[in-house]
């Protein structure tokens, strides 16, 4: 009985054709996966904020969303400090720092209500977030009863970003207007029908 297998020839020319195909992939894969994860750290952020400010409304008391670091990506630690350029978040009564590995409490201080580790949701990339006018860092912002943004110098925008300044990612921003309504908007749209498009009421 005749037996069927692949030639030696055959077996080199498929290798080289899945090497060529993975150089000419690679990149782009790449760069997919980092796109997702700015989808996933902007999302998990978006929640963190409704979060916020819907337990404002509920508990009519106020709330704050803060951006905090922590020494372990995956778990929020009680050695965390606040900061602009993180992607982990505490939703909470009161600050937080070094109190981040808390249990969700009413009584307790920082009387959390929920956090969240950028690990969880999209590491690599970077945060930014702003006050309104564009440049000043900001790492908290508390809504009241109302849903309306009531601290000093609160965070109106959150820039979510690749990690490398010569690739074109799909970059995404998060606008908090005094009303405190919050939209995710992709700051690289410039057409004015496209629903994605940043508008500069939300991001200043």
């Amino acid at each position: 009985m005749k037996q069927h297998g692949f030639t030696l020839l055959e077996t080199m020319v498929v290798v080289s054709i899945l090497a060529i195909l993975v150089a000419v992939a690679g990149p782009n894969l790449s760069i997919w996966l980092d796109n997702i994860r700015i989808r996933n750290a902007a999302d998990a952020i978006q929640e963190g904020l409704q979060t916020a400010r819907a337990e404002a409304i509920k508990r009519n008391q106020n709330i704050t969303f803060w951006l905090v670091s922590s020494n372990d990506e995956n778990q929020l630690d009680d050695g965390c400090e606040l900061s602009s350029t993180s992607g982990s978040w505490v939703v909470s009564v009161t600050n937080p720092q070094s109190q981040c590995g808390s249990s969700p409490s009413t009584v307790s201080a920082p009387r959390m209500v929920s956090s969240r580790g950028v690990g969880d949701s999209g590491a690599k990339v970077n945060v930014n977030a702003l006050q309104s006018d564009d440049s000043t860092a900001a790492t908290s912002v508390a809504f009241n009863g109302f849903g309306r943004v009531v601290n000093t110098a609160p965070i109106a925008r959150l820039d979510i970003t690749g990690v490398n300044s010569a690739v074109t990612y799909r970059n995404l921003r998060i606008a908090i207007t005094p009303a405190g309504q919050i939209r995710m908007c992709d700051p690289n749209v410039s057409s004015a029908s496209d629903p994605r498009k940043c508008e500069e009421c939300w991001s200043s």
